[in-house]
Formats: C-alpha cells, structure tokens, sequence
C-alpha cells in the first residue's frame, strides 16, 4: 500500500511520478486495485505477484499446445481427506494390529461407514476381548483375518449376545468343533438373533423332513444356510420337485450330500439338470446316486460328454460294458479324465476343445 500526499490527478501523480514510475520504484507491473483518501493521504494499493505477472498471460477460452500444456507449472494442490484406511494405519493401533491379523482393509473400506467405525474402535477395550472370544471358540488364528474382512460387525456385538447364540446352537447339540467351524466359514453367523437361528434349523428340518441329526449335519456343511434368504432355497426346492421330478426321498439324499444345491443359482441348476437328464439321458435314480454332478461346472461335463461321444465311449448305464461313472466324469481332473475314463491323451482333449 502506498500513500500519496497530494490529490489524485488524472495520470495518478504525485510529486511529479506517474504510475509507471511508482511500479519500476516498487518492482511490479500491477496496477492498483483499490484507492482510498485518509486523513489528507492517498492510498494507492497494488495487489502484486511476480510469478504470476512474469508468466504469459492465457485467457480461458485460449487454446495452448500440447508442448506448452507439458511444460505449464501447476502448483501443487492441498492433499485431499484421505478415503483409504491405509493412510491410518501407522497413526491407529487398531488398523495396524487387525493388518497384522491379516485383515483386507481395502475391502472394508469399500463398504459405507466401515471404515470410520473401526478407527473409533479401541484395540484393547474394543477388540481384544472379541478376538479373544473368538479364540476361546475354536476359531484359529489363520481364520480370524478372512472372518473380520467379511463380517467387521463382529468387533461391535457385545459379548453377551455372541455368547448365547453359541450357547444356543451348542443346546441344539452341535459339537464344539463343529461350532468353531461354522464360524469360521460363515462369518456373519453369530450376528443373527437366536430367535432367527431357530426359525431357520425349524425350517429346514420341516421342509426336508429330516431327522434334527442330518440337518445339524446340512447346516455344518453349508453353515451359511443360517445366514442368508430364504427365498432362493424356497425356490429351488420348489423346482426340484416340480420341475425336475425329484421326489422327497431322493432330494432329501441330494441335499445331505450335496447341501449347495439348495442355494444354487436357479438357472444354471436348471440348465445342468437338463443337459444330464435329457441330452445325456441320464435317469434320476443315477442323478440321486452321484448328486455331485449337480454341483458340477456345466461346460466341464458338456465338453467331457461330447469328447466321450466322439470316441463313442459315452456309456453311461452300470448295465452296460463300458461303463462311465458319473463322479469320474465330473470329479477328475483333465489329464486323469482323459487316461481313466476317456482312454485318450490330455493333448487329443485340448484339440477337441478347440473344435467346439
């Protein structure tokens, strides 16, 4: 800010110095913003940056080169709030003890609101008492960091509510070891209420008619039978009878070996049920014999059939000489398909895929 004695003139002069003067004397070619009067002195004042002055001048509007757009110096912009809970881990004890445990924080931190609830929680008061809860359980060390990945909730359950649920199940006679399992390979497991938890096993026995020890066995298989919706298993049960012909008995074997077609995508259960039973013309007694075939990935026994079809090999009635059983179809690798079952080479197979 300068301040002048005498009255703003039309060239802006004081004491005979124009404003050119006055900016070679201050070392700036700005020009003044603002001028004001007080107390019998004018203010001159200059709002002044070198850099910016010195560099050439571009309107918005203006179109620059690629040369020149390279060379233009940016100023480095403030650092965002950080939206990584990896930024956090060297300042939170919590964050860098569960990394320890082996838990994915960049898949947490995808999911609303995670990331901030873990960094208000308290290793020592928070944390510890559940994993050591979960210890105590059965759950070993190697699980604890895939289970908080997929069910971080578990840190905020109080311990009175994880206790009965396992007191729970544990009335229902599923054995220590099988508890600890079930944990272990359903994560969100011991979130859900007693309440739903006997309203699922009440379910299942009902709708299966099973005895309560097979379908404590179904449930230790596919413990995430206690977690998820109801409707799909609903659905597909309602197809296998009605749409597939299974009668109860027979889907009562399928599901206590097999207990993943209960919850199988819809359409490709379908579709592999219909590629065995009616272009394989396997009959149900033989499906319900290897149910695994069911749980089969769909181009493997498309592309095994027809290879065995090529051959003329594709027998499948134990009646018959020759013939292919189903769990070998399925089951065995490509190289022990094609020297057991094909009676090929692994290099004849993979010219045959190419042809499809």
């Amino acid at each position: 800010m300068v301040s002048y004695q005498n009255p703003l003139s039309h060239q802006l002069r004081d004491g005979g110095m124009l404003l050119k003067e006055w900016q070679t004397a201050l070392g700036t070619n700005a020009t003044p913003v603002h001028t004001h009067t007080h107390s019998g002195h004018f203010y001159l004042i200059f709002l002044s940056s070198p850099d910016l002055d010195d560099a050439p001048g571009h309107s918005a509007l203006e179109e620059i080169s690629h040369e020149e757009a390279v060379r233009m110096d940016i100023p480095a912009a403030l650092p965002p709030v950080s939206i990584s809970l990896k930024d956090y881990v060297n300042e939170s004890e919590t964050l860098s003890k569960l990394v320890q445990l082996g838990v994915q924080l960049w898949k947490l931190e995808q999911r609303p609101n995670v990331g901030s609830m873990l960094l208000r929680l308290d290793f020592q008061t928070d944390v510890t008492p559940r994993l050591v809860f979960l210890k105590q359980l059965g759950v070993e060390d190697s699980r604890l960091g895939y289970l908080i990945s997929h069910n971080p909730f578990i840190l905020t359950e109080s311990l009175e509510n994880l206790q009965a649920r396992v007191a729970y199940l544990r009335s229902k006679k599923f054995s220590a070891e099988s508890v600890a399992s079930m944990v272990s390979r359903a994560p969100y497991l011991l979130n859900f209420s007693v309440k739903r938890m006997d309203n699922r096993l009440g379910f299942y026995q009902q709708q299966l008619g099973l005895s309560a020890q097979k379908t404590r066995d179904v449930v230790v298989r596919l413990p995430r039978l206690l977690c998820g919706s109801l409707e799909p298993v609903k659905e597909n049960l309602k197809i296998c009878k009605l749409e597939m012909g299974f009668r109860e008995n027979e889907l009562q074997h399928i599901v206590t070996v097999i207990p993943k077609v209960l919850t199988a995508n819809k359409r490709k259960l379908t579709q592999i049920f219909d590629y065995i039973h009616n272009t394989m013309n396997i009959p149900h007694d033989l499906i319900v014999k290897f149910p695994q075939v069911l749980n089969a990935k769909y181009l493997r026994i498309k592309e095994r059939h027809l290879f065995l079809q090529y051959l003329d090999k594709a027998q499948y009635d134990p009646a018959k000489p020759n013939y292919i059983c189903l769990d070998k179809l399925v089951s065995l690798p490509d190289e022990a398909f094609c020297t057991e079952v094909a009676s090929a080479t692994l290099k004849d197979f993979e010219l045959f895929q190419k042809t499809m």
